[in-house]
């Protein structure tokens, strides 16, 4: 199966953004340049390091000459930047994209690795999410897991289409590039409507 993957700018261009989200968090919360790498880089390699950990790939960006000299880079300029010249939609659309995109490539990795379809779904997922999960873990941040936004839903929607189209057995590049479409319509309509689900409120 092939193991779908971006033109290596837009990949860089989409793990700087994530990188970005990391080392913002850290401004805000004025860290110092040491917190805001590690927190630009473990947002940016975090959850496509997880994933391939977890199915038995090299790590992605370990043997890749460009992306942590990106992330570091993402990093000072956040360091040297007014954190205004980032307040914007932009960076929320941006970001929306990168989770579209990388959970559909997490889930068809996983699935070219092997994996069975629901773990690999679970890959995809991880891929999109995790980094921002260990971002507000790190610095004490209320995670996206415990907010009730469609993000993860939004990961969770591009990385089910990507594997049940791909069992379909139908043109894969249709299937990754509906899937994304389909998530990232999702997390757009998001942040637009501010949709969210409904938290559990059931009587004891």
């Amino acid at each position: 199966m092939i193991v779908p993957s971006l033109p290596p700018l837009l990949d860089l261009a989409g793990i700087a953004v994530f990188a970005l989200s990391g080392a913002l968090l850290a401004a805000r919360l004025k860290q110092t340049i040491v917190s805001m790498a590690f927190l630009a880089l473990v947002t940016g390699v975090g959850g496509g390091s997880v994933r391939d950990l977890l199915i038995g790939a090299p790590v992605f960006w370990v043997r890749d000459p460009w992306v942590a000299p990106v992330v570091l880079l993402t990093a000072l300029i956040a360091w040297f930047t007014p954190t205004r010249w980032w307040e914007r939609k932009i960076l929320d659309w941006a970001d929306a994209v990168g989770l579209a995109v990388y959970a559909v490539i997490g889930t068809a990795k996983a699935l070219a690795y092997g994996v069975e379809p629901v773990p690999a779904i679970l890959m995809g997922v991880i891929t999109g999410c995790v980094g921002g999960i260990i971002r507000d873990v790190l610095a004490g941040q209320p995670s996206i897991l415990m907010r009730p936004e469609l993000y993860v839903t939004a990961a969770s929607l591009s990385a089910t289409l990507c594997a049940l189209g791909t069992l379909a057995g139908l043109p894969l590049w249709a299937v990754w590039t509906a899937a994304a479409l389909a998530g990232f319509g999702l997390r757009g309509a998001a942040i637009v409507w501010s949709l969210e689900l409904p938290a559990y409120s059931r009587a004891k």
